[in-house]
């Protein structure tokens, strides 16, 4: 069974992810890692080249061949959840969690970082991130198994909190 971790960026899935491959001594793979190392060129130059469409189909490759494995820790990009079948294939051996954060504490987080492009024209970063993350809130929801909100933890109390949960359903008994 594998751990995926689902939610808008600058929710804590890259923190979160390294400490539970750490703590559960799992495989660490990122979706949009391993999107950027197939095409050679950053997400940022995918998108101008190919659109979102584009980066979209290169992301359900990954997806379909990382899902696929056993017994890993798979951090998914915010805009996974935009495909269903996105989930479907995550969900095949996966433990899905929603790693959820309110709009001013993902700003906060993520404010001046350039390693995606705008997801809309016109608005402010954090016009953009309201709105982006209202359209993908109910996706979210129906993509996971579990929630925990981000906003007023540390990254190794969300850690913690997967584990456990994690065992859990590993351990029926």
């Amino acid at each position: 069974m594998n751990i995926v971790l689902i939610g808008y960026r600058g929710t804590g899935k890259s923190h979160v992810g390294r400490l539970l491959s750490e703590r559960l001594s799992f495989p660490y793979e990122s979706i949009d890692k391993a999107i950027t190392v197939r095409a050679g060129i950053s997400i940022p130059e995918i998108v101008e080249r190919y659109g979102w469409p584009g980066f979209r189909d290169r992301e359900s490759l990954e997806v379909r061949e990382i899902a696929a494995r056993d017994s890993i820790v798979i951090d998914t990009g915010g805009g996974i959840i935009e495909r269903p079948e996105n989930i479907e294939q995550l969900r095949l051996k996966g433990c899905i969690f929603w790693l959820k954060a309110s709009v001013a504490t993902i700003v906060g987080r993520i404010k001046g970082n350039n390693d995606r492009p705008s997801l809309t024209v016109g608005k402010t970063f954090t016009e953009e991130v309201a709105e982006v993350l209202e359209r993908r809130t109910p996706l979210y929801a129906a993509a996971s198994m579990y929630e925990i909100d981000t906003d007023n933890l540390e990254p190794g109390e969300i850690a913690a909190k997967i584990i456990e949960i994690f065992l859990k359903k590993a351990d029926p008994l």
